[in-house]
């Protein structure tokens, strides 16, 4: 009797330590795809942190999907290839919707193959909008506090206060952008940022007298 054929297929692998080793989720992948009649002829794999979805390995994965080089890939759970929030994960499985793959996740009791899996992603993209969400408003609390406690929110301060000043003074004394680089030994583009004139807010703007009312013309009695 014929072997079966079985269909060429991708997998990827990840450990967060170089201690740990691959070879569980590398036999778990390979009885998996053996039983739906799949032979991985690629693996992805890499021992690093999935706090980011900038990784080379992933990097190649996500390349070779959108260049068609396989058409089902299989993970053993779905944090393997994301852990750094909802919409990473969302947005990598999007990608591999986008480019035909069938992704195959061992370990989640979900299937996103199946009749389901339009559910589960309108939930990952609920969670995600909600994650964003909740990381807008952490921002914003963090901001109000740096602020109300006299600190400075953004980008470092290139000079003090009173580095600033004496900026201003050397300009009020007639001082050219170039002199006042070169007298406290910072660029010159930091002098003319900090002496561009401000723009006025709304409520400097002056206020347009209101219109006259016109009054109808009197008929003749």
């Amino acid at each position: 009797m014929p072997r079966p054929v079985l269909k060429p297929a991708a997998a990827y692998l990840r450990v967060s330590s170089k201690a740990q080793t691959l070879d569980m989720q590398r036999h778990a992948i390979t009885q998996a795809a053996a039983t739906r009649g799949d032979q991985i002829t690629t693996w992805y794999a890499e021992k690093l942190s999935a706090k980011t979805i900038d990784r080379p390995a992933l990097h190649q994965l996500r390349a070779d999907a959108r260049a068609g080089r396989f058409s089902r890939l299989y993970v053993y759970r779905l944090d393997r290839l994301a852990r750094s929030g909802v919409r990473d994960t969302l947005q990598v499985v999007d990608e591999l919707r986008t480019a035909n793959v069938d992704l195959v996740t061992l370990a989640d009791g979900f299937d996103l193959r199946g009749p389901a899996a339009e559910i589960v992603l309108a939930v990952m993209a609920w969670a995600a909008q909600m994650e964003r969400l909740a990381i807008n408003e952490r921002i914003a609390a963090a901001r109000v506090r740096i602020e109300d406690e006299g600190g400075h929110w953004g980008r470092p301060r290139r000079l003090t206060r009173q580095e600033e000043a004496r900026v201003r003074k050397l300009a009020d004394d007639g001082r050219s952008h170039r002199a006042i680089a070169v007298a406290l030994k910072i660029p010159k583009s930091t002098v003319g940022r900090l002496l561009l004139p401000q723009k006025p807010t709304p409520s400097s703007y002056p206020s347009k007298p209101a219109p006259k009312r016109l009054r109808a013309p009197r008929l003749p009695k």
